[in-house]
């Protein structure tokens, strides 16, 4: 192995992902010399093996869901709607290639350098990258981690990538399973779950705690938890997974329920429990950075370490662990190092679960914000008042505004139904913006369109709402 001593650069970005590439070029536009490496994709987890790829499948299977019910329009389709697994994997793989191939010209494009390999950090603005069966020396003025995170595992059954596996692998399936057994019923474990029921899948979902969706307002689980029951889906919640092994063609998971062990047998057991920071094996604790006690970056609102020229983005600095969030950083960070005044400083952050329905939702609930000192006053208007939603026979749900009540200040907005993870991006600007309901229902929207609900529940805060009674 050979070492080559390369010349010094403004800014090294460890991690291509969503926050990565982004800060890279933000601070190459700023005149910064930089280089980005990473041992993976460029695009990270979303891109790869995460946002885009559940997204595209999720799409896949919701045209299915369609097909189904087209005979409620008057479409007569006859015979089973057969899914070729291969040819869906390689529909997304497609996708995958496009945007990978995007962000690659837009690095070039901006004149950010691009390694593929595998970064150490040996002491203070020094990092080795060995790339294939060399190392190379670089010497950095400012550094930004952007090495996001893990699935995490069961000890009691660990991760096999043939029948006992993560996201990334149940995004490469290459056939429908009989019988999908999901640990965990959070958000991924949920979207994909769906995603499967919807292609024909058996779907159990074996979740910790009382609820799916743990820390999602129960107003907007309940319309998903009615359409998990129609498609089939078995939730069965306070199951305490106590381990599982493969058995070849199967795997049997052991299960405690009501104090009674089950075992649950299906082709393949997704477990999805959460993630962890990236943070080891990269040298950290060469180069003073500090970590939390679950081994997050610790980070102050510029981004910025305990050591002043490393920066963390993303998911290993914790909080949210969103690729929005990531770019959002990945800016900030740039900025930062380039002299500018930048901060972390948003007033609502949105949240996605691509459920069956959508659920979105940003700002406070209305328990939060009563919780925070608020005086409140919300209004919900429901889809099944929404010519849109009617005529494309999707109208489950509602959308609800939370207010100041002497103000009328929007604090929040949360919605279920359809294309919600559109519609709440016009909520976001709202809180940003300071806007009050006033301003929302002043807001001529285009008629008939998703977004009216938005206007018209802001109207209901407001008192004057046309196509809802009024509360009194």
């Amino acid at each position: 192995m050979t070492e080559e001593v390369k010349k010094d650069v403004d800014l090294l970005v460890i991690g291509a992902g969503s926050g990565g590439y982004v800060a890279a070029i933000r601070a190459a536009q700023l005149g910064k010399k930089v280089v980005l490496v990473d041992k993976a994709e460029l695009g990270g987890v979303c891109l790869n093996r995460g946002c885009i790829p559940s997204k595209a499948l999720i799409s896949a299977s919701e045209r299915i869901k369609h097909i189904k019910h087209a005979n409620a329009m008057g479409i007569k389709v006859s015979g089973d709607v057969e899914v070729d697994m291969p040819e869906v994997m390689k529909w997304k793989d497609g996708i995958v290639n496009k945007l990978t191939n995007g962000i690659r010209t837009l690095l070039k494009g901006n004149g950010v350098e691009v390694i593929s390999g595998e970064a150490y950090l040996t002491e203070e603005h020094i990092a080795k990258i060995k790339i294939e069966d060399e190392e190379q020396i670089f010497s950095y003025k400012d550094l930004i981690l952007a090495i996001g995170s893990l699935p995490v595992g069961l000890k009691s059954m660990p991760f096999d990538q043939k029948r006992i596996i993560s996201s990334t692998e149940a995004l490469q399936l290459q056939e429908v399973p009989n019988h999908l057994v999901v640990v965990g019923g959070g958000y991924i474990g949920l979207e994909l779950g769906t995603a499967y029921a919807k292609f024909g899948a058996k779907v159990t979902i074996l979740e910790g705690s009382d609820t799916i969706l743990s820390g999602t307002d129960p107003e907007l689980t309940k319309t998903v938890k009615r359409h998990l029951k129609e498609l089939g889906v078995t939730v069965i919640t306070d199951a305490l997974v106590q381990g599982g092994e493969n058995t070849g063609e199967e795997v049997n998971v052991h299960v405690q329920v009501d104090g009674k062990e089950e075992i649950i047998q299906g082709d393949y057991c997704l477990v999805s429990v959460g993630r962890k920071p990236n943070t080891g094996k990269i040298g950290l604790e060469n180069i003073g950075v500090e970590l939390d006690e679950r081994e997050f970056i610790k980070i102050n609102n510029k981004c910025q370490t305990k050591v002043d020229h490393v920066y963390a983005i993303g998911d290993c600095a914790g909080g949210d662990l969103l690729a929005h969030k990531a770019s959002y950083e990945g800016k900030i960070a740039a900025e930062v190092i380039s002299g500018q005044n930048s901060v972390i400083d948003f007033q609502a952050m949105p949240f996605v679960i691509f459920s069956d329905p959508e659920i979105a939702y940003t700002g406070l609930t209305e328990k939060e914000a009563k919780e925070n000192g608020y005086e409140t006053v919300s209004s919900r208007f429901p889809f099944q008042a929404n010519a849109r939603a009617l005529s494309v026979s999707d109208a489950d749900g509602f959308v609800q505004v939370v207010a100041e009540k002497n103000t009328k200040r929007v604090l929040g907005v949360q919605m279920v139904g359809p294309e919600v993870s559109s519609l709440i991006a016009e909520a976001v600007f709202a809180i940003e913006a300071g806007a009050n309901a006033e301003d929302l229902s002043l807001t001529i929207h285009a008629h008939p369109t998703l977004p009216e609900p938005l206007m018209e529940a802001a109207e209901g805060v407001m008192g004057h709402s046309i196509h809802m009674v009024n509360k009194k």
